[in-house]
C-alpha cells in the first residue's frame, strides 16, 4: 500500500489515503486489543446499516497494524460550519437529525455504556469517595441499549458532495443511555470554547428527542469523569468542574 498521503496525523496513529483505501496506521507500541477491538466495533456498527465506512481489512505493514477502511471522500462537517457561518444552524439540525439515527439502532455486543464508565472511573485519581458517588450514581442511570458513538462530533462526520453524510471513527462505541452520548457530544463542544454552539446543539437535540435538558445534565459529571482518566492536562480543570457539580446536586 501507498503510504505518500496523510490526511490526519494523531497521537499514535497517522491516517493515510490509498486510492480508494483509507488507510489508519497505528505506532508500533499501540495496544493491539485496542486496534483488534476498534476494527470490531466498526464492523458491528457497520451492520445496522448506518453510512459509515466498511472495513476492508486488519493487517500490517512494516511490522505496525494498520486498519483498511473505505475513503469517503467530502468534506468534515466542522469545515462546513467554518465554511458557511450562515448555515451553522442547518448543518447543526442535520447533526442532531443523525446523531437520533445513530440512537434507533442496536449493537447487542458491543461493550456495554455503563461497564465502561465504572471501569474508567475506577481508574481516575479522584478522591475514594467522589468515585463511589459516582459509581452509585451510574448504578442509579436508567439502562439502555442504544446505539452510542462516543465521541460525536463533527469532525466525525463526512458530508460527500450530494449530501450523504458519514459517521467516522468507532473506537468509542458502546450500548447504552443516549443521553450519555449527548452529554459527551456537548462537553466537547464545551472543551472547544464552542459555548454557545453547545447550548444549541443541547437545545436542539432535547426538543427533537423529547429529553430534559436536567437528565442529560445529570450524565454530565460522570462523563467528564470517564474522560479525565485520559489524563490530558488542558482539559482537567475544565472537567473537574463538572465532575464536582455532582456535589451541588
Amino acid at each position: 500500500m501507498n503510504l505518500d498521503n496523510v490526511i490526519a496525523t494523531r497521537k499514535h496513529k497517522k491516517v493515510y489515503v490509498d486510492g480508494d483505501n483509507c488507510i489508519k496506521l497505528f505506532d508500533k507500541d499501540y495496544s493491539i486489543s485496542e486496534i483488534l477491538n476498534e476494527a470490531l466495533n466498526q464492523a458491528r456498527v457497520q451492520e445496522t446499516g448506518l453510512n459509515i465506512p466498511n472495513i476492508r481489512a486488519v493487517t500490517m505493514i512494516d511490522g505496525k497494524w494498520a486498519i483498511v477502511s473505505d475513503y469517503i471522500k467530502g468534506t468534515t462537517l466542522d469545515k462546513l460550519m467554518e465554511q458557511h457561518p450562515d448555515k451553522e444552524d442547518e448543518y447543526l439540525e442535520k447533526f442532531v437529525n443523525l446523531q437520533m439515527e445513530i440512537h434507533t439502532k442496536r449493537c447487542p455486543l458491543l461493550t456495554k455504556l455503563v461497564d465502561k464508565m465504572n471501569r474508567k472511573i475506577t481508574e481516575t485519581d479522584l478522591m475514594a469517595t467522589l468515585r463511589f458517588d459516582l459509581h452509585a450514581r451510574i448504578e442509579s442511570m436508567p439502562r439502555s441499549k442504544k446505539l452510542c458513538h462516543g465521541d460525536y462530533n463533527p469532525s466525525n462526520v463526512i458530508v460527500t458532495d450530494d449530501g450523504t453524510m458519514y459517521v467516522l471513527d468507532w473506537s468509542h462505541a458502546t450500548q447504552g443511555n443516549a443521553s450519555a452520548d449527548v452529554a459527551r457530544t456537548y462537553l466537547l463542544f464545551k472543551l472547544k470554547k464552542q459555548d454557545e454552539r453547545a447550548e444549541k446543539y443541547l437545545d436542539m437535540f432535547c426538543s427533537k428527542s423529547g429529553t430534559s435538558k436536567a437528565y442529560v445534565k445529570s450524565w454530565m459529571p460522570i462523563v467528564a469523569a470517564s474522560q479525565s482518566v485520559k489524563h490530558h492536562e488542558e482539559e482537567r480543570d475544565f472537567l473537574m468542574s463538572w465532575v464536582n457539580v455532582i456535589y451541588d446536586d
